[in-house]
């Protein structure tokens, strides 16, 4: 009885266990050994070096690609941590409807991505969205960020925030909840600022949070695609291509498998730097309270 008892849990994980090691690390072992290959259409199992690593980086809609995840990736995570960390202060301070307000900034994290591109595709729609509610105001102001090939990465910027502020709101909200409130009443009895207790008090304390949030927020930015495919599908042209978009357009729709496989390399090398360093703090964390 002793002996099922303690088999009974790895019986109850192995399923999940056989079905991640064959469909995450096998499929990325497979992925791998394509972009070792002259794959088009169908796999070929024949050795082929780094061409198809030599292609992805002389190409310059891969480079396109890259450089604007780079942007989409520094605005991203920026805006939706500073305008995360504002909703959570504001709502700290526990205004009338805070219930309300909690759910308001929350809602957008219930929406899939599919739908919020969708939703902004209409708002910045010239013919439908802001600009013809300004033009039926009598204002002449011009809100094409999707038609343009140098604004239309902006625009992915502000439908990606819109949804992500209030997940890191939750985290910071959470977070300064659990802080003690003698830390703020000893704070104000020094006559600091609302303001400054906040700056150099509470936040300062939170980095664990900061840090959690960051990691999160780019590694969402380096694995985007439903936002980009609903909202532009990589344009006008590929200028609002992404590493993902492009790994699914090498693949299955120009027929360049290796290609493909090669950026999905490069995809997963980006994914594993954001991962990393929060799996080395957690490391280092766990380490420290076991001593």
């Amino acid at each position: 009885m002793g002996r099922l008892s303690r088999l009974l849990p790895k019986l109850a994980l192995a399923p999940s266990a056989a079905a991640v090691l064959v469909c995450v690390y096998g499929f990325s072992l497979w992925t791998a050994g394509i972009s070792l290959t002259p794959s088009t259409l169908l796999p070929r199992y024949e050795w082929n070096g780094l061409t198809a690593h030599a292609a992805l980086w002389a190409n310059p809609r891969w480079l396109t690609a890259v450089e604007n995840l780079a942007v989409f990736a520094a605005l991203f995570v920026v805006l939706a941590l500073a305008a995360g960390v504002v909703l959570a202060v504001l709502l700290d301070q526990k205004p009338p409807g805070l219930a309300f307000f909690r759910t308001l900034f929350l809602y957008p994290m219930a929406l899939s991505l599919i739908v919020t591109g969708v939703a902004w595709k209409w708002i910045l729609n010239p013919q439908l969205g802001l600009e013809r509610s300004f033009a039926l105001w009598g204002l002449d102001v011009h809100v094409d960020w999707l038609t343009r090939p140098d604004r239309v990465v902006y625009a992915i910027v502000l439908a990606a925030v819109w949804q992500s502020a209030g997940f890191v709101m939750a985290l910071f909200f959470a977070g300064l909840r659990s802080l003690p409130l003698e830390v703020r009443h000893a704070a104000r009895l020094d006559g600091a600022s609302a303001f400054a207790v906040y700056r150099r008090v509470l936040l300062p304390q939170l980095w664990p949070v900061l840090f959690s949030s960051v990691i999160v927020l780019a590694h969402n930015a380096a694995k985007t695609f439903d936002l980009v495919v609903a909202m532009t599908s990589g344009g006008p042209g590929y200028s609002s291509e992404l590493p993902a978009t492009f790994l699914f357009v090498y693949s299955f729709q120009r027929n360049q498998l290796a290609v493909g496989a090669a950026s999905a390399c490069a995809l997963f090398a980006a994914c594993a730097l954001t991962v990393l360093p929060y799996l080395k703090a957690q490391a280092r964390q766990e380490g420290a309270h076991a001593r």
